[in-house]
């Protein structure tokens, strides 16, 4: 396979135009037949918004407005319920000490997604077409089926989480399941929202993060957090007395906020605006406008996230059940045989962390928690289905109709969801959870990997690939966010105790690591390393 030099011949064949190599990457994607290049054929893109001119200007509000919709769309898998889980979780455990993990892993998702959003506005395709481009064969179909599994494991979460708020708000009447079903079709009603126009359901998705905002915002008026220890946490990078539980959490912080799926997904949403990318200036422009809009987007959703740890940081840090079981007897919850009478520090999740904010604070805490979570599941569902339909779309190359595209990445993800809300309760979901977030975290390498590859291969980003130091910032990046969840994954296995399952686990890591070992070997070429056209 002579991939690389192909590429390079790309290069040196391509006539310029405005200082662009105007080659097959500079032009909008290839389709993949005569027949299908006069169709119409979008999931998302029915109309592309324009942006204004303004000569001259360093910089321009309108300009901002016209490219704002992507970024915050990205930004709600940073808010969906397996983050704000995480959240909950780590100011349960930790308190106020992660807060700088938090940080930290939002900055470094920052600089992941401008790696998304420059591919897809350089070259005109998604992260998943220049894969279905650049990969052989089999290396391409083994890679969508790694991302499929991340949108599934994410797509799991999501739904669960909308049906437990479903759950708490109903008072217990909406079984799992039913909540289940109501989300898929609600979702499928939403999903054909763009059909009146893009920006329409973009403000759509921007009034879902508001509801998050004002609802989590509440729950952290309501409870006062210390803010001189919030402000000690998030900018002092130490956990005082912390132990394995707390490292366990920081770990789990990172591996809730970088989303394999997400990086497809923002690669493809930046398609949506009208940028001529034969013309540098204009390309130069989109991408720093769309990082304008992604910081100020991710910003928002560090700041919601911030709300949940600090809300369960200040009540419940330290708790242990019996004070908790007693708080909730003497308010009349009928949920007192969640907490057992022990003193075993409190352990929480989505679902018991609304009972005891109930239990805490009074009933409209425990409904504003539900309708959170409520936003939080319906819109990272809803994008979790848009980046199932781009990356099927760009690895198999599919030319169906717009329902069928739809209708078939919604069914690959939700039939084991509906399993697994007939046949668990709501109160036995967090070992699946903690098993959906491994699931995600060995997809990593399939997104950051192929993302560092080809943005960094001058062949298809001519002027705008990586520089020296990009190249070494993200590949130490990707290697820190990779090997953080690598241990993620190895401290679960480890706590199966079972050696049928260590052996099959080892089996697996064997084929894993393999394919791992493939993509990183391209990506050390992208990144300057010596080849001959015989290496790959």
């Amino acid at each position: 396979n002579s991939s690389c030099q192909k590429k390079n011949d790309d290069k040196e064949d391509s006539p310029q135009e405005n200082g662009v190599h105007t080659n097959q990457y500079s032009s909008i994607s290839p389709p993949a037949s005569p027949v299908a290049q006069d169709e119409p054929f979008s999931t998302y893109f029915e109309e592309r918004v324009p942006i204004p001119d303004s000569e001259n200007q360093l910089f321009s509000f309108r300009k901002l407005w016209a490219f704002t919709g992507p970024g915050f769309l990205m930004s709600i898998a940073y808010l969906d319920p397996g983050n704000i889980e995480s959240d909950l979780q780590s100011g349960a455990a930790a308190g106020f000490k992660l807060l700088w993990v938090l940080l930290v892993s939002t900055i470094i998702g920052l600089l992941l997604q401008r790696l998304a959003a420059r591919l897809g506005v350089v070259t005109g395709m998604h992260l998943a077409e220049v894969c279905n481009r650049q990969y052989s064969t089999v290396p391409r179909i083994i890679l969508w089926l790694m991302v499929e599994l991340a949108i599934i494991g994410s797509d799991m979460q999501e739904v669960i989480g909308c049906a437990i708020a479903l759950n708490l708000l109903s008072v217990g009447r909406i079984p799992l399941w039913g909540g289940v079903l109501i989300t898929i079709t609600d979702t499928f009603v939403f999903l054909f929202l763009d059909k009146y126009g893009l920006r329409k359901l973009e403000a759509f998705f921007g009034f879902l993060i508001t509801v998050m905002a004002v609802s989590f915002g509440y729950e952290y008026v309501l409870v006062k957090p210390d803010q001189g220890e919030l402000l000690k946490g998030m900018f002092v990078p130490y956990c005082a007395g912390c132990g394995p539980v707390q490292l366990e959490q920081a770990v789990g912080i990172v591996g809730a906020v970088i989303m394999p799926h997400n990086i497809y997904l923002h690669s493809a949403l930046v398609k949506s605006r009208e940028v001529d990318r034969k013309n540098k200036k204009e390309v130069k422009e989109a991408n720093k406008y769309f990082f304008i809009e992604s910081t100020i987007a991710l910003f928002v959703s560090f700041l919601i996230n911030v709300f949940v740890v600090a809300v369960f940081a200040q009540a419940f840090y330290n708790k242990s059940n019996i004070e908790v079981n007693a708080e909730c007897n003497a308010t009349g919850s009928p949920h007192t045989d969640l907490f057992p009478l022990n003193n075993n520090t409190l352990e929480v999740d989505i679902y018991k962390g609304g009972i005891v904010l109930g239990c805490f604070f009074g009933p409209a805490a425990l409904y504003i928690w539900a309708i959170g979570i409520l936003a939080a599941g319906q819109s990272s569902t809803m994008t979790g289905t848009y980046s199932g339909q781009f990356v099927m779309e760009g690895f198999l190359n599919l030319r169906w109709s717009r329902f069928a595209r739809v209708l078939l990445t919604r069914s690959i993800a939700i039939t084991p969801t509906l399993l697994v809300a007939i046949f668990q309760d709501v109160q036995h979901l967090t070992g699946m959870n903690d098993f959906l977030n491994v699931l995600q975290s060995l997809q990593l390498p399939f997104a950051l990997i192929p993302i560092l590859t080809f943005t960094s291969l001058k062949s298809i980003m001519n002027d705008f690939a990586n520089g020296l130091g990009w190249k070494i910032s993200g590949g130490i990046l990707i290697l820190g966010v990779c090997a953080i969840n690598m241990y993620f994954v190895i401290v679960y296995v480890t706590s199966l105790n079972s050696v049928v399952l260590y052996v099959l686990a080892a089996l697996i890591s064997v084929a894993y690591l393999a394919f791992v070992a493939y993509l990183v070997t391209i990506c050390l070429f992208a990144l300057g390393a010596p080849y001959t056209a015989e290496t790959l």
